[in-house]
């Protein structure tokens, strides 16, 4: 059973920065694609960015959210089998919790969420 486990949530103040980790249970090269998603609250869940995992692929190909473009970047360490969100300039929309997911054919694997507060 695949496993995704999150990390680097918190509390941040308005312009800050936080990095979120998405850890897999195997190699992501077994994956085609890692994303982080996010729901806040009273509102749908939304895809924030996802990178290309597939082995193929140097470096992976990335795709984001037109409200986190230019503030957030994804990467990823296969040594690590790990997959990250840098978010920078954070504001108080970004308040959510944060999913990782991770493709394989038509299988899907979710972590469990991190939660993101930004406030003065």
């Amino acid at each position: 059973q695949v496993q995704l486990v999150e990390s680097g949530g918190g509390l941040v103040h308005p312009g800050g920065s936080l990095t979120l980790s998405c850890a897999a249970s195997e190699s992501i090269f077994r994956f085609n694609t890692m994303g982080w998603y996010r729901r806040a609250p009273g509102k749908e869940r939304e895809l924030v960015a996802k990178i290309t995992t597939n082995s193929g692929t140097t470096g992976g190909t990335t795709d984001y959210a037109d409200s986190v473009k230019g503030r957030f970047t994804i990467s990823r360490d296969g040594a690590k089998n790990t997959v990250y969100l840098q978010m920078n300039s954070l504001n108080p929309e970004d308040t959510a919790v944060y999913s990782c997911k991770a493709d394989r054919g038509g299988l899907r694997f979710w972590g469990q969420g991190t939660q993101v507060t930004v406030s003065s």
